[in-house]
Order: structure tokens, then sequence, then C-alpha cells
């Protein structure tokens, strides 16, 4: 519909420039009604009708549909920036336009609309490029996601949200928000959701359902943010520009993105450091009891859990495989996997 219009408005504007060219040529009677002004008037105005029908879709309706999908696609952001650049670029030319229009001829007519352009194209771009930093000063300065008093956000991952420890975490208080959830973690959780392997597709569903608890079951603020970073393609680099920006630390448990992060000093909050940190403290010589359910690597070894997951290695335990014995600790190491714990039957088993 959009091209029809066009090519109609083309015929008819392109006839008329056509009919008004012919009062050019030289030797043509100026008067419309003379059969000689009609024998160049009528093709003239024909081939303009004939070229602003075919040309005029190509110079209105393309440019315009790609102007209008480039700002379609625009992020709200920038766009309310380059606005605003524009606007002051307008407001610096017409201040300007005052002296330089009491310039002699042709500087006073000229330079005027030479500012206006400049300055308007200034701002623009100015604002355009700069926008990041915009925001940072508008969040600090009151924004919508600008800190409250004692208030301390934390930008969430997408493997934390799939984990579903974060409910727990929330509900014992140790993490109370707000939780700032970026619009493209949002989307990756439900491209995931909407996976044709049954393992992915549950896997989205299941973070989804996590982010429904935090809010209704824990009553967690969660705040889903739109604001995004458009030169970078990995989810993992826009998390680290987004937590630069808000100032904020991120919350994870994925080993890569932990890396990255505290290399451009952000703060990481890892649950799997976490679920560590928390586990039952064994020093040499101290003893437990616990089930030995399997053989080791060793011969003569059995392999038993503490009720944190945390496996021990019993020399000698093979013997007691499918008993709960009490052991005695001779090693504690802690390697980037977790705690491993050596021990030996105590004397009251041998």
């Amino acid at each position: 519909m959009l091209v029809r219009l066009a090519r109609f408005s083309g015929f008819i504007v392109g006839g008329i420039l056509g009919w008004q060219a012919a009062f050019l040529i030289p030797g043509v009677p100026h008067e419309w009604m003379e059969v000689e002004f009609l024998r160049w008037g009528v093709p003239f105005a024909l081939a303009g009708a004939l070229v602003g029908f075919v040309v005029t879709p190509y110079l209105v309706v393309k440019p315009a549909m790609a102007t209008a999908a480039w700002i379609r696609n625009l992020p709200l952001a920038q766009l309310i920036a380059g606005s605003v650049g524009l606007a002051v670029g307008l407001l610096i030319a017409a201040i300007l336009a005052i002296p330089l229009s009491r310039l002699p001829s042709p500087f006073g007519q000229v330079l005027p609309l030479i500012g206006t352009l400049v300055f308007g194209y200034l701002g623009t771009v100015a604002f355009l490029y700069r926008y990041p930093d915009l925001l940072d000063l508008w969040h600090s300065r009151g924004g919508p996601l600008a800190r409250r008093t004692g208030e301390r956000p934390v930008l969430v991952d997408t493997s934390v949200i799939i984990d579903g420890r974060i409910v727990d975490i929330a509900r014992t208080g140790f993490l109370r928000g707000p939780f700032l959830i970026p619009q493209f973690i949002l989307s990756e959780l439900q491209h995931i959701a909407d996976s044709d392997d049954p393992l992915r597709r549950n896997r989205g569903r299941r973070g989804l359902d996590i982010l429904r608890r935090l809010q209704e079951e824990v009553g967690c603020e969660v705040r889903f943010v739109e604001e995004t970073v458009h030169d970078v393609r990995e989810v993992d680099e826009k998390l680290v520009r987004l937590a630069l920006r808000y100032q904020c630390p991120i919350l994870t448990n994925d080993y890569n993105l932990n890396r990255i992060a505290t290399l451009q000093g952000i703060d990481v909050l890892n649950i799997n450091d976490l679920a560590n940190a928390v586990k039952v403290p064994l020093l040499p010589g101290e003893s437990v009891e616990i089930d030995i359910i399997q053989e080791g690597k060793e011969a003569d070894q059995g392999v038993g859990y503490l009720e944190d997951g945390t496996m021990i290695v019993v020399q000698e335990g093979r013997p007691y495989i499918g008993q709960r014995i009490r052991v005695t600790v001779t090693k504690v190491l802690q390697t980037s996997a977790g705690r491993m714990i050596f021990a030996v039957p105590s004397s009251s088993e041998s």
C-alpha cells in the first residue's frame, strides 16, 4: 500500500515537474495553451510522470523503511540520548545564529544554516557515543537502578537461576536482593525452555520457576533490567559490562565468569564457594562416623560421604563396605573441585 501511494505521488509530482521543465526550453512560448508549447510540455510531463512513478519508491519508501527499522531496533536509551543530543546541538546553533546572522552577506545567510547542521549532528553523535556514561550518571544521581540506603543489588547469572539453590539461600536471609535480571538473561532462559532437547527444556523451565519462587514464595525483589550491551555478543561479557556500569556484584557458579569478573575488579558471589565454606570443618586427628558405601581407587580403600556431600577416602576401609564405622581423619585436601578427606578406621574398629 505504501509503495502504491508513493508511486501515485511520484507520478503526479513528476508530471508537474516535467511540465514546468518545458518552460525552461529556449524558444518555446510560455503560454501553455499554444500548440508549440504543448509539443514540448506534454512529452516532458509524461516523461517526468514516468520517472516519478519508477524512482519514487527507491527514493522515499525504501529509505523510510530502513530508517524505521533502524529506529525500531535502536535501544530506547540510545534513542533518548540521541534526541537529547540533537536538542542540545540545535539549542547551541540557535544561540550562535544570532551573531552569525549579522555578518556581511553571504556569510550572514549561509553560516546559521551550516551551524544548525553541524551542531545538530555533533550533539546527536556525542550523546549516542557517550550514552553509557550518561546512564551511569543517571543511576548514580537517583535513576531507577540507583542504590537505596543499605541496598546491595546483585546481577544474577543464568547458571545460578537454573541451579536453584538461590531460593534456599535467599530464604535464610543471607541474600536479600534486589536481584537484577538483565533482559538477555531472561531471553536465554526462554530459549533454553523452548529447546527441542528435553533435558535443556526442563532446565530452562526450572530456571523460570525459580524466578517465580523468588518473587512469590521468598518475597525477594526481582528487577528485570531492559538495558543491555550491544557491542558484544557473549552473555558473560555483557554481565561484566553491566556489573561495571552498576557497580554491583555478580551472583554465579560459573568458573570462567568468576575468573573474568575477578580480573576486572568485580565482586563475585559464587554459590559453590559458599557451599564449600559452610561444610563441616574436620581437622587431622578428629573422628567421625560414616557409612562406607563403595570401593576406592586403591585396593584397600573404602569411600564414604558426610551429610554435606564431602567425600572421605578410608584407608583399609574396604572390609567395612556396607557398614557404619567411626574413622579418624589423617589428611584434608582443598581442591578446586571441593574438599577431600583421608581417614583410617578408628582403633576401636580395628
